[in-house]
């Protein structure tokens, strides 16, 4: 749990109550105490991590999630979007649903003892979640923005061509899968960045399946897809949706933005429902569209589409050939040929 140093202002800002002789000691624990709200997320899997005087975001009890605003204009970029995006006429309200509700700018005491800088307050998307199983995917084969310096676009080319971004149109930047109970399946970042693209179909059905694990010769189970990824409700719907909207929307380009994706096992356990929610995340570089379409975005996103839907194909598959021939084999000799 994050517990910021409390600034001079704040701590003479307390009330001094003179009955009980509170002293300059016993304000600053109080003040202590309603700090301790702020707290570390639990469920981060991208992105810098706050703690050990390192800059991150934090979160409260109240569903609220404190980014840090970047200093060096990419942060600026983020607010103007949220404090913008409500004017685009042209987003639909089913398209509103999927960025994450914005509360404003806030001072906060940051997590790296640096004194109140300034946060964006929004959604915590996992709040409602007791043990979730998140995926973040950078959407785009390049992250990279026109205007950005020839050094920028070098730095970003080679993570881009490193990872399976260039060749797949997507890149997965972290996860956490639920294995057994509150235990979760959280591979290093390094090994991440790594992944070929028979990796990413991997974790891919490892993320709804039972018996996810680390080890590679484990078998994912694929026991969740048909109500996590299938369904009117579920991510491939909601992917579909999104797919809809910018295969014609040209009032805005995202470059190095990211698509989360989370559901609850428990959920789909003890409710036959898993909760399973869409969102998009990371704006510090979006652009203007001048009525072109975003083909960068659009490309990985049907890139990631196909292959959730092959996943499901493959599951429907295990279902009606499991008598006839190992569902093992049949996925891989299948579905692995279509990308």
């Amino acid at each position: 749990m994050f517990m910021p140093k409390p600034p001079l202002d704040h701590r003479d800002s307390l009330p001094n109550n003179n009955n009980n002789n509170c002293s300059d000691v016993c304000r600053r624990h109080l003040f202590l105490i309603l700090c301790s709200m702020l707290k570390v997320p639990d469920h981060q899997v991208a992105g810098h991590r706050a703690g050990d005087g390192k800059l991150g975001p934090l979160i409260d009890d109240s569903g609220k999630f404190y980014k840090p605003i970047q200093s060096d204009g990419r942060g600026s970029k983020e607010v103007a979007f949220y404090t913008s995006v409500s004017s685009y006429t042209n987003i639909p309200s089913h398209i509103r649903r999927f960025f994450p509700i914005f509360h404003g700018t806030k001072l906060i005491e940051a997590s790296d003892g640096s004194g109140q800088q300034p946060h964006l307050v929004l959604q915590n998307v996992f709040s409602g979640y007791l043990n979730p199983s998140i995926i973040d995917i950078k959407i785009g084969s390049r992250t990279w923005y026109p205007q950005a310096s020839e050094e920028y676009i070098q730095k970003c080319f080679m993570k881009d061509r490193e990872t399976s971004s260039l060749a797949l149109g997507f890149r997965i930047s972290g996860l956490q899968i639920e294995s057994k109970g509150s235990a979760f399946w959280k591979p290093d970042r390094k090994l991440i960045r790594k992944f070929t693209a028979e990796e990413v179909r991997l974790v891919l059905r490892q993320f709804v399946s039972s018996n996810s694990s680390a080890d590679s010769g484990v078998d994912p189970d694929c026991t969740f897809v048909s109500t996590v990824y299938g369904g009117s409700g579920g991510i491939l719907a909601q992917l579909l949706e999104l797919k809809e909207w910018f295969e014609h929307q040209t009032i805005l380009h995202f470059y190095s933005c990211s698509v989360l994706m989370v559901y609850g096992k428990e959920s789909v356990v003890k409710e036959a429902s898993s909760g399973a929610e869409v969102k998009l995340v990371d704006f510090a570089h979006v652009f203007e569209g001048n009525g072109v379409i975003d083909h960068n975005f659009l490309g990985g996103l049907c890139s990631l589409i196909n292959f959730i839907s092959e996943i499901l194909t493959c599951s429907d598959v295990h279902t009606a050939k499991a008598s006839l021939q190992d569902p093992k084999n049949y996925c891989y000799t299948n579905c692995d040929t279509q990308n």
